[in-house]
């Protein structure tokens, strides 16, 4: 029978504690205060219920406060929400004594006037974080009394008083009968019903029929429900267990996960406890052990979280993932800080959150079938079994479009059936059924160094790896029954490994996966803002394609060792490869395009692509066209697979850009007349387009000419579409001076264009503008017409969700700048009293940076500076630059997250390099001054 209680019987009147170590109240103590209260205000009902309120927050404050200092001692986090929602149980019991007692007495009760209280959903579990709502039924045998009313109002007034947040509904057994059948929400909340205090007869008559009139013949229903409440969940929270900032209540591998099992299981096996579960043989031992382990970490969290913040917060935001790490007494290793550690096992926690989920899933539906569920041998219906030998092999079969085990004995026979079932589970298109999921996590000893060089292993591994059937959806499912990380223990390090900055939207191991769906989709064509990818692909010789996967999956492997992972990665690469098979010169290639794997993002996107040494020295690093061909696909793919929005039509065409600049060096072609046909190809796109709005072909041809030619190579057809439009916007009407608004959603920025006379102090007086303003430079193009006019787009982070409220924003910062333009504002004054606004980025501490060459330009000097992003930083630089003589001829401005990395093309007045050590070093500490001034605190601002 299904039973709504959990393991605490309550009596009618709940048992008065003294105050033992681990119980969070004296109980004895505040009856007796709160008796005290009743005698000296008696007869003022009104002064007696906000004083018993009062006393009732102080007991409730204290507990929480020994509840924190226990929970910083033992470090147990099922033990700390034990503690809670025993203390919110004593408090609302003696609240209802107190309540019956002095405030609505019923001596001799008619049947009507029974009452019990019973505590729903999550505090029905009998788990309570510290900011946890409270869900309370008053269930009633009949109708509701003037006298239940009285008594259900006064406990709630007196506990909303005390700052719980309390839900509530009052319902008689047939009233909730009848909306659970109705409702799945309330079917869910009563399923965790648990007694707290009054009629207990009432509680269980509850519970019988609940297990008679809803439950009995509905399990494939509630299966149905849940599961598809599950995956909408997962939709809202981001699919991915691994997102960098995790939702520990109701994301992916998180808390509700875990409730969703235990309901699901509760509902259909018919139990009370977990630890049932192994009775019934859907979890050993060692799950239900890992069920217990994975409840308690992830309890902890979430209470240290609600400590920590003073609220209700379920997101572990990079502001308090740090001070949580301490207070759970992790330590920082070489290459891991202690928070990336913290963040580590918590990946690892939610994987294994979903390794159980997935357990008792697939019992009760067909994994990869998302419609309704198919339930399995627990249903009243079953679906026909369908089974089938694989032709190629005797040690695995088919049963209705899942991989299973012929027998036992497939592992241990022959190890290389740990690589070989998710070879024929990907050529048969087959899930794994969840059997051979266990046998394979009880073999994992099996993948030892004999198994490692085994030719035949690695060869099936590396036809995984680069087959065209979804590679990267069976690595995840190698990665997830731990078999990726055993056979490839380098892959092991990374698994589940955070990098601690906003930059990165995935762990290592995922964003590694995610690379390699990328590549796929651009096999496919599918990667529509990646056209150079889809077509370079196909024109890589088809030696390289298997180079490229193997490099794809390999060029984050090193990430938190203490030395730069781009060259550990190398080294790892040059004793996998030849166990993959690969020869000395493949291996090198590979070795290579890890060693590289981040040049050709930080030319394409912080160096000056209209000078001819930037192209020079980027082709003297790539040296072949399949190579740069390579790289490009392979940055790309890299970039894509950061996060939503990192990859955008800027990024696009400057890598495109790079691309078509170097082939021809490397071709020994004649670069100005390739680069002549390209110019070409953009305005005759342009015409096109324009002729499509109806533009006079003069007008056309009077734009084309006023912009010079790294324009149309750089920016994309859109933005050069808009940027047309403003210059024609201000034509005739007398001004010099105009802005434009434009949303980009997928990257969560507004585009702010200004069209201003060009003048050396131009983009520090907008970016000083910008910071009084508040908005938040994240990326810039800086371009200038051939008749003195400046054409700079910025890009601002998003503040606001709703549009019309970004608009006004937006306009806001368009006024200032205008403002600052005319000189109507002073800005170093306005700028230096704005204080830094508080954000995620306190979180983060970077060493600064500058770095000064000569070597990428013949006529300028580059300057590049990289360190914590802050409000005005860009105005400072640039301010800086020009206070020391310097003429700013071109600025690349890029944040990545956290981090600020700005670069500037400069000369000294006369127009030279800066060639001079000292100066050099009179500039660089100008320039890193600015990071350690005491009002240079870290705070969301300008890049």
């Amino acid at each position: 029978m299904a039973s709504l209680a959990l393991d605490r019987d309550s009596t009618t009147k709940p048992a008065v504690s003294s105050n033992r170590n681990g119980d969070l109240i004296d109980t004895r103590a505040i009856i007796a205060d709160l008796e005290k209260l009743a005698a000296a205000k008696r007869g003022n009902d009104i002064e007696l219920r906000a004083a018993v309120a009062q006393r009732l927050k102080a007991a409730l404050n204290e507990g929480r406060d020994k509840a924190e200092r226990l929970l910083l001692q033992d470090r147990q986090g099922r033990l700390c929400a034990e503690r809670i929602c025993r203390m919110e149980d004593e408090i609302i019991g003696i609240l209802f004594d107190f309540v019956r007692k002095h405030l609505y007495p019923s001596e001799n009760p008619s049947e009507t006037e029974h009452m019990a209280i019973v505590a729903t959903g999550g505090y029905g579990r009998g788990f309570q974080a510290p900011n946890s709502d409270i869900d309370l039924l008053f269930l009633l045998p009949y109708k509701q009394t003037a006298w239940g009313e009285q008594v259900a109002e006064t406990i709630l007034y007196a506990l909303w008083d005390t700052g719980l947040k309390v839900g509530h509904a009052t319902r008689s057994i047939d009233e909730c009968i009848r909306q659970a059948k109705a409702d799945m929400t309330i079917r869910t909340a009563l399923l965790e019903s648990r007694f707290l205090l009054g009629d207990r007869k009432l509680f269980d008559e509850l519970v019988t029929r609940f297990d008679t009139d809803v439950v009995r013949n509905t399990a494939a229903q509630f299966v149905a429900a849940k599961l598809t409440e599950r995956e909408e969940r997962h939709r809202r929270s981001g699919q991915s267990r691994y997102l960098v900032e995790p939702n520990v209540k109701d994301g992916k591998g998180g808390l509700r996960d875990l409730h969703t099992l235990f309901w699901i299981a509760k509902y259909v096996y018919r139990v009370r406890e977990p630890e049932e579960l192994v009775k019934r043989d859907v979890f050993d031992k060692h799950e239900y052990a890992l069920f217990r382990r994975c409840e308690d970490f992830l309890l902890a969290v979430r209470c240290h979280l609600h400590f920590l913040t003073g609220r209700a917060e379920e997101r572990l935001s990079f502001d308090v993932q740090r001070e949580i790490a301490v207070r759970l007494g992790y330590t920082e290793h070489p290459g891991m800080q202690d928070v990336e550690r913290f963040m580590k096992h918590y990946f690892l926690v939610a994987k294994d959150v979903g390794d159980l989920t997935a357990i008792l899933s697939a019992e009760l539906e067909d994994s990869h079938a998302k419609g309704a569920p198919v339930l399995s041998r627990v249903m009243s219906k079953l679906r026909p079994v369908k089974r089938k030998q694989l032709g190629d092999s005797k040690d695995f079969i088919a049963e209705n479009n899942r991989i299973l085990c012929a027998n036992a004995n497939v592992f241990k026979r022959d190890p290389v059936n740990l690589i070989r079932i998710f070879h024929l589970a990907q050529k048969h298109n087959l899930a794994l059924h969840p059997d051979a999921m266990r046998a394979m996590t009880r073999s994992l000893q099996l993948i030892d160094a004999k198994l490692r060089d085994s030719e035949e292993a690695n060869r099936l591994f590396l036809d995984i790896l680069t087959s065209k059937r979804d590679p990267e959806t069976v690595l995840r499912r190698m990665n997830e029954a731990g078999v990726l990380g055993r056979f490839v223990p380098a892959f092991g390090k990374v698994v589940a490994m955070m990098q601690f900055n906003m930059y990165h939207h995935y762990t290592v191991d995922e964003h590694l996966l995610r690379c390699i769906g990328v590549l796929s989709e651009m096999e496919e064509g599918a990667a529509s803002d990646a056209p150079l990818a889809n077509e370079l692909i196909h024109k890589i010789k088809p030696a390289s394609r298997t180079l490229l996967y193997v490099a794809m999956f390999l060029h984050d492997i090193a990430k938190g060792r203490p030395e730069d992972h781009s060259i550990a990665g190398a080294r790892v690469a040059r004793r996998l490869c030849p166990r993959l098979g690969l020869s000395a010169a493949d291996t090198e290639t590979v070795a290579w395009l890890i060693e590289q794997h981040l040049v050709m993002s930080t030319v394409a996107q912080s160096r000056d692509l209209s000078d001819r040494k930037t192209i020079e020295n980027f082709a003297a690093v790539v040296q072949s066209v399949e190579r740069l061909k390579l790289l490009t696909i392979l940055t790309i793919a890299d970039i894509k697979a950061v996060g939503p929005g990192v990859w955008n039509g800027w990024k696009a065409q400057l890598v495109r850009t790079l691309y078509f600049e170097t082939e021809p060096v490397l071709t020994g072609g004649f670069s100005e007349v390739n680069r002549a046909q390209r110019v070409a190809a953009a305005h005759a796109e342009f015409r096109h387009a324009m002729q499509d709005r109806q533009w006079p072909t003069e007008k056309v041809e009077a734009h084309i000419a006023r912009l010079y030619p790294a324009y149309w190579l750089k920016v994309d057809l859109g933005h050069k579409i808009e940027h047309a439009d403003l210059l024609r916007s201000v034509e005739g009407s007398g001004k010099s001076l105009a802005t434009s608004i434009r949303f980009d959603t997928a990257r969560a920025v507004t585009e702010l264009t200004v069209l201003a006379p060009d003048h050396p102090w131009l983009l520090s007086i907008i970016a000083g503008a910008c910071a009084m303003a508040g908005g938040n430079i994240v990326d810039a193009q800086i371009f200038t017409t051939t008749d003195g006019q400046a054409l700079d787009t910025i890009s601002l982070s998003r503040e606001f969700e709703r549009d019309d409220d970004e608009q006004r924003r937006a306009d806001r910062i368009a006024s200032s700048i205008e403002k600052a333009l005319r000189g109507e504002l002073r800005l170093p004054d306005v700028v230096s009293r704005r204080a830094p606004p508080k954000g995620r980025i306190k979180a983060f501490s970077l060493e600064p940076g500058v770095d000064i060459n000569n070597q990428w330009s013949h006529r300028y000097t580059m300057v590049e500076v990289a360190g914590l992003d802050r409000p005005g930083l860009l105005y400072e630089l640039t301010a800086t630059l020009s206070k020391l003589n310097l003429n700013i001829a071109s600025a690349h401005v890029a944040t990545f997250g956290e981090r600020a990395v700005d670069v500037f093309y400069v000369t000294d007045l006369m127009g030279a390099q800066i060639t001079s050590p000292t100066r050099q070093a009179a500039v660089k500490r100008a320039l890193i001054a600015l990071f350690s001034r005491p009002d240079a605190r870290p705070g969301k601002g300008a890049a």
